[in-house]
């Protein structure tokens, strides 16, 4: 994108990032939200690049707000279980992308998902059970048949 022009006052834009702070249900987030910007004005223009940082940290926000798992954990569940992210989604819920974007901070998990996650972090032998009873399912994605395994 070339430097666009500040709508406010017509004067050029630089790009740069400026603090911004995001609040929900009484808890706040400050970080560095990278934008087009006028000196003068103060006005602003995000891509959709940099409207990402702040779903993301947002998200981040919610999961802490709500007492969901936030993306690292994630990760390091779906790890130590030794799935893939398609493999967990189809297993744990929310589909075959779903723990990319989890993962990616892209979505918020759902209580549900949240909840088998850290049941399965403290009883990771308990995958087993989930595992066969997909299995008996009929219409089981073909991947999860021999449960490939991530490393």
């Amino acid at each position: 994108m070339d430097s666009p022009v500040c709508p406010e006052t017509g004067g050029p834009m630089i790009r740069a990032s400026r603090p911004m702070t995001l609040s929900y249900k009484g808890e706040s987030v400050t970080f560095d939200m990278p934008g087009w910007y006028c000196e003068e004005s103060g006005e602003s223009i995000h891509t959709g690049q940099d409207m990402k940082i702040s779903d993301r940290q947002l998200n981040l926000l919610k999961a802490r707000s709500e007492g969901l798992l936030q993306p690292q954990e994630i990760r390091r569940i779906r790890r130590k279980l030794r799935l893939t992210q398609v493999d967990a989604g189809n297993l744990i819920g929310g589909g075959p992308r779903a723990f990319q974007k989890y993962e990616a901070g892209d979505l918020l998990p759902s209580r549900a998902v949240s909840s088998a996650l850290v049941l399965l972090d403290s009883a990771p032998e308990m995958l087993q059970l989930l595992q066969v009873r997909l299995e008996r399912a009929p219409s089981t994605p073909k991947t999860l048949r021999g449960a490939s395994r991530a490393g």
